[in-house]
């Protein structure tokens, strides 16, 4: 399978879907990268197709226990005392090489697995549906250890109602439903995803695509990172943007996590 692969992704919803196709998992709070293992060695990618193998020396390393041809889609956690901690997920993505073997030491990942693209023995499984392709990743990571796991899933919709209240105190975001008959097709929106309610003050420092119809907006967390915002509706959109015009374009910068963006000149609105 050629690098980089285009992932699927998933569309904020205020309720989740109900009916016998769905099928729901948790949604943990990491990044999310794709695990390809080579003939003899392991790649790891993010989301917007960069190479962050270094960064993840001990995911690369437990990547070598499966078999070659294999492609995995998930999402890289950190468990601190129960719970997914998101800050030392980013501290980790914006290491330095120098300290990334200290850092591995002291903060350990784990690589949360929901999908297959590619399978060792019949290639390319992106075109089968949802449910097949769980089967296919639940035998092939049988009898694989930590830190390589699974994520839960269900297709009853009042255990994933449950897991939304339930789970939050150990970190986790929400659930997400998902078609079981569905395809993975990377780029689409197939997926829907279900939040917990927060409400988080953060400073406005730019935006991707253009200013007058912004995609993302780029904020500055309380902590002192920088992440995008989940994609803007036409609404949100057009309240942005006479602020982003107003204050205008500045030079390019990236988010903590390496995603690209346009500053503004005046700072934070």
């Amino acid at each position: 399978m050629d690098r980089p692969v285009a992932v699927v992704l998933a569309r904020a919803v205020a309720r989740l879907p109900h009916g016998a196709s769905w099928w729901y998992e948790p949604k943990f709070d990491g990044h999310r990268v794709v695990m390809f293992r080579d003939a003899d060695t392991v790649v790891l990618q993010t989301r917007s197709g960069r190479d962050v193998t270094g960064v993840w020396p001990d995911l690369a390393a437990a990547g070598m226990r499966l078999a070659p041809g294999t492609v995995l889609d998930g999402e890289v956690v950190i468990w601190r005392q129960g719970r997914c901690d998101f800050a030392a997920v980013q501290s980790r993505a914006a290491s330095t090489p120098a300290r990334v073997r200290n850092l591995a030491a002291a903060l350990p990942a784990t690589y949360a697995v929901w999908d297959v693209l590619n399978h060792p023995v019949l290639g390319d499984v992106r075109p089968r549906p949802y449910v097949e392709r769980r089967r296919l990743l639940l035998d092939l990571l049988a009898g694989v250890p930590p830190p390589i796991q699974v994520v839960p899933a269900t297709d009853d919709y009042d255990t994933a109602v449950l897991w939304i209240e339930a789970l939050e105190p150990q970190g986790i975001e929400g659930v997400v439903a998902k078609p079981g008959r569905s395809a993975y097709r990377g780029g689409d929106r197939i997926w829907q995803k279900v939040r917990h309610t927060e409400v988080v003050d953060v400073a406005v420092i730019g935006y991707t695509g253009a200013s007058a119809r912004p995609r993302n907006l780029a904020v500055r967390l309380p902590d002192g990172h920088t992440a995008l915002s989940q994609r803007l509706g036409a609404l949100l959109a057009n309240a942005a943007a006479p602020a982003l015009i107003a204050a205008g374009p500045g030079p390019r910068g990236h988010t903590t996590a390496g995603d690209r963006y346009t500053t503004t000149t005046d700072g934070a609105l």
